[in-house]
């Protein structure tokens, strides 16, 4: 696959450039490069990334960065088997366990929810730091859902890092997935105002929750048409992308 002139190799963490150095220098560069690819499309073009990632591990599947690669862009398809089987093959490489939420999540995905369970239950989920362990936190409560236990969703999901003041890296998507299993139940202005706190943290758009929230409101977003009186004809204002919010009583 191409790979566009700007991209050197050198954009990868210095953790996995150190793990390629036991690659030819030839190869460990080819390697690197497909790598970038598959950091730069994984959210834009996950199927190119996945394109890319094979191609690093044809090229390197001893390194266990390439495998967690292959892995992560084998999970933006959906393709949880293969997701799980990179997974498994980069911790028997590394000892690691940063990746058991991840992989607790492609059993999710392979309608296997109990396993996710027990995985949540495991020995392994004690050795994760503070944002692995909300990462399986909601895991299982989406886990639970799977089940049809939405109560059980709901408790799983409270804990001292949902309460926190403090906002973290994972603060938005905690809140997001408290308001929404609320609203599941029925509970409905709890679950305004989970989503109002979930706006509040999510400095970077990574949610929907002002989309959420705005529902919840009764707000409608239309797109504006400018109509013409003389001759009947109607028109779209402004180009592209232009909406009115409409409150709805």
């Amino acid at each position: 696959m191409p790979i566009p002139e700007d991209v050197t190799g050198e954009e990868i963490d210095k953790d996995v450039r150190q793990e390629l150095q036991s690659l030819p220098k030839t190869l460990a560069e080819d390697v690197a490069k497909n790598l970038v690819m598959v950091a730069r499309l994984i959210d834009e073009d996950p199927e190119a990334a996945y394109g890319y990632s094979r191609v690093a591990l044809r090229l390197a599947s001893r390194v266990a960065a390439v495998r967690e690669a292959a892995g992560f862009a084998a999970y933006a398809n959906q393709k949880y088997g293969e997701a799980l089987a990179e997974f498994r093959a980069a911790r028997r490489m590394t000892g690691n366990v940063d990746l058991w939420p991840v992989m607790a999540d492609c059993e999710r995905g392979l309608g296997r929810p109990e396993k996710a369970l027990d995985m949540a239950g495991a020995p392994e989920v004690h050795k994760l730091d503070k944002a692995g362990q909300v990462e399986m936190r909601l895991v299982a409560a989406g886990a639970r859902r799977d089940m049809g236990q939405l109560d059980a969703a709901i408790v799983t999901l409270q804990s001292p890092e949902l309460a926190a003041g403090s906002v973290q890296a994972w603060t938005a998507r905690l809140r997001y997935a408290y308001a929404d299993a609320l609203l599941a139940v029925g509970r409905e202005s709890e679950a305004r105002e989970w989503f109002a706190k979930a706006v509040e943290a999510d400095r970077d758009g990574s949610t929907d929750a002002s989309d959420r929230l705005a529902e919840l409101d009764g707000v409608e977003f239309t797109d504006a048409l400018d109509e013409s009186d003389d001759n009947g004809e109607s028109g779209q204002t402004g180009g592209s992308g232009n909406a009115e919010a409409a409150g709805q009583d």
